[in-house]
């Protein structure tokens, strides 16, 4: 599986793109979702856009970026690190993170709005937002030269790259730069980048290396991409740049210090993922000793997984397999009592989500109780009374992201391939169904899909083989092939 490059596929035959563009219209429908908002929401939004209710604190000065895809308006987060005046051999990390609270009142029609839809839908070009784009891609955005309000998280980092201290405060900020992940690693790589960059490349090393001490762990799943430029759509497999991953562990270090301060507090509202069962890692060592990879019986998991190289069949295999040591996750809010289980198995930690307020609901309510408790005030009632209703609003908008994802790569590999039926592609098998094994999922590098694959005898997992390509249904989303 070709996963550490880019593949691109051809451009769609003629007429295909209509075709597409009206499969996501009518997955919008099925789904019951839309980019559109009701007039008062939008009327409600523009208003809010005009009259943000700014915060007195100016921290103009500190030259923060924005690291984001090429082509983002919605830019929740900007960053900045220096050496720690107080210990150079450490660093301070700020963090401005959108103040969605700062145009949108609670019970306005924006608000009520958000609270329905629960996060952003992405999907090709068909972005179902969170927001209008007036204040998600506009006023409340961390666009480049422009003034805005922000959650400004402040926290110090040692040298062995552990948070030692944390605070937010709302300030007013301006990014200098929006930079694409591309430019921050070319930077860093050639040594034209500036301190900052460089810091940020420091920290998220010493943050990945503490993720690793502390048993924390994510999958190298390269991820399945659309493109849409005019006409042509295009599929392609990409892994994470170092850069990604840096800039991630910016994110993780403050919902970890989110987290922190809100279960001292015994309020607020964490992510969570229960622990791994044991019976699912046991049929895990069972499928690396039938792929062949060796796992050592004292080695845990984690650092087994973090040694997966996903551009080998067998360890794409073996990646894919372990996917389902990480499902379950979801959200538990409390005020009073700390939950039973507030850890993250994942990340070996307590964490909130606190970083896209623009993209995710919850987390406009999880910062707003942190701001207060820094502040040393009262949460606000509005966020008290929305708490307990959050997590099982966030589970259903979850649901509903991640099938509205799925159905529209579904819908692009189909009409891809929609001219293509009949011919024979390179493929590797990444997982056979337990109680059939004729039945599973292919991979085919070029061009870049999953599709399901079904042969007349058991299919030979994490080993490469030839498809043929029998079906590929614009109208049903389905692609399917059987062995050659």
């Amino acid at each position: 599986m070709a996963s550490s490059r880019v593949v691109r596929v051809r451009p769609v035959p003629e007429g295909t793109d209509d075709l597409l563009r009206e499969g996501v219209r009518r997955l919008q429908a099925e789904l019951e979702v839309t980019p559109a908002f009701p007039a008062e929401v939008d009327e409600a939004a523009r208003r809010a856009a005009a009259a943000p209710r700014l915060p007195d604190l100016d921290r103009t000065d500190v030259p923060f970026v924005t690291i984001d895809p090429p082509g983002a308006r919605d830019l929740d987060q900007a960053v900045h690190l220096e050496r720690d005046p107080q210990d150079p051999s450490g660093y301070v990390v700020r963090y401005a993170i959108a103040d969605v609270a700062a145009l949108v009142a609670p019970g306005d029609p924006v608000d009520v709005e958000a609270r329905r839809r629960g996060e952003t839908l992405y999907g090709a070009d068909s972005k179902v937002p969170l927001h209008p784009p007036v204040l998600s891609e506009d006023a409340a955005s961390l666009l480049p030269d422009r003034v805005r309000p922000a959650l400004l998280w402040t926290i110090r980092v040692d040298a062995s790259g552990e948070g030692t201290d944390v605070t937010v405060e709302r300030a007013l900020v301006r990014s200098r730069r929006q930079l694409t992940y591309d430019e921050v690693q070319a930077a860093v790589d050639d040594g034209t980048a500036d301190e900052p960059l460089r810091l940020l490349r420091e920290v998220g090393e010493l943050r990945l290396t503490r993720e690793a001490a502390r048993g924390g762990v994510s999958l190298p799943l390269p991820e399945q991409e659309v493109d849409v430029a005019g006409d042509t759509w295009s599929l392609s497999f990409r892994r994470q740049l170092p850069a990604e991953q840096w800039n991630a562990q910016v994110s993780l270090l403050t919902g970890f210090g989110a987290a922190s301060l809100m279960v001292y507090a015994r309020v607020g509202l964490l992510r969570t993922l229960p622990p791994a069962d044991p019976r699912d890692v046991r049929r895990l060592h069972r499928t690396a000793r039938a792929l062949g990879i060796d796992w050592p019986a004292e080695m845990l998991y984690p650092d087994f997984i973090r040694g997966l190289d996903p551009s080998v069949p067998a360890e794409a295999a073996m990646v894919v397999a372990c996917t389902r040591l990480l499902r379950g996750s979801g959200y538990v809010a409390f005020d009073g009592e700390v939950p039973a289980d507030p850890d993250h198995a994942a990340l070996a930690s307590e964490y909130a989500h606190v970083t896209a307020p623009l993209r995710r609901l919850g987390d406009r309510f999880a910062g707003e109780v942190c701001v207060a408790l820094c502040a040393g005030g009262p949460v606000p009632g509005w966020v008290l009374e929305a708490l307990p209703d959050l997590p099982v609003a966030l589970k259903r908008s979850g649901q509903l992201s991640r099938r509205y994802e799925n159905a529209v790569l579904d819908l692009v590999e189909a009409g891809l391939l929609s001219h293509r039926v009949g011919e024979v592609f390179d493929a590797v098998v990444v997982e056979v169904e337990d109680d059939d094994p004729t039945t599973g999922t292919v991979t085919v590098a070029d061009p870049a899909v999953e599709a399901r694959v079904t042969g007349a005898g058991p299919l030979p997992l994490g080993e490469q083989v030839q498809v043929r390509l029998v079906e590929a249904s614009v109208a049903d989303r389905r692609v399917r092939f059987e062995p050659r």
